[in-house]
């Protein structure tokens, strides 16, 4: 179960989602494209920083999160412990900068067993390994900036044998710049997102 991180310039434009600095969306869109959805989320920082530094590769803003240590410093959405994402739709798409440095996140899911899995990816874990509850995964990312596509409904499938129903919590530590996170029911060519989805590459100068 390798996940493999394509170097594909394709995501967005920014919204404000529970803090003015933040550069991350949290959007859903499904036939007509849908980018009004943006909850709330935390940060928990130890030995590092989550700020919103100037992206010369795209010419932007980004969410940064650096840490020592990646377990402790992290943003996670919903902010509120109790509350969940409730995102039906089962493809997740993450436009992240390879730092360079080690990275990992994680995605807790509900399947139709009423079970709460969680899906965590790192760029320095060699091999999968499935537990009742959690599935760790290798990340392949490529230099710059990357765009990682998740099939959640095939992952549930494949590690336990059941339904994706909903996606109910993101977590992304440390470290990486982050532009964007949003949810599809497929996967969408370029010229098919919507403008607010792009990634665009400043012009070269002859």
């Amino acid at each position: 179960m390798q996940l493999d991180a394509a170097k594909r310039f394709s995501g967005a434009n920014t919204c404000s989602a529970g803090s003015e600095y933040l550069q991350l969306a949290f959007a859903e869109f499904k036939n007509t494209f849908q980018s009004g959805f943006c909850p709330s989320y935390t940060a928990l920082v130890s030995s590092g920083h989550v700020k919103r530094p100037h992206d010369e590769d795209i010419q932007s803003n980004v969410l940064e999160i650096i840490g020592s240590n990646i377990q402790s410093t992290y943003i996670t959405c919903p902010a509120d412990p109790a509350a969940t994402l409730g995102i039906k739709l089962p493809f997740l798409v993450m436009i992240v900068k390879n730092l360079k440095k080690y990275f990992t996140f994680e995605i807790q899911v509900l399947d139709d067993k009423n079970v709460r899995r969680r899906f965590r990816a790192s760029n320095f874990q060699a091999i999968t390994r499935v537990k009742p509850y959690i599935c760790t995964m290798p990340l392949k990312m490529d230099e710059g900036w990357n765009q990682i596509q998740l099939n959640l409904a095939d992952f549930t499938r494949r590690a336990y044998g059941t339904n994706y129903v909903e996606t109910l919590r993101v977590q992304v530590h440390a470290n990486c710049r982050l532009r964007r996170i949003y949810f599809s029911d497929r996967l969408y060519s370029e010229e098919e997102l919507p403008p607010e989805f792009k990634l665009y590459l400043p012009m070269q100068k002859a």
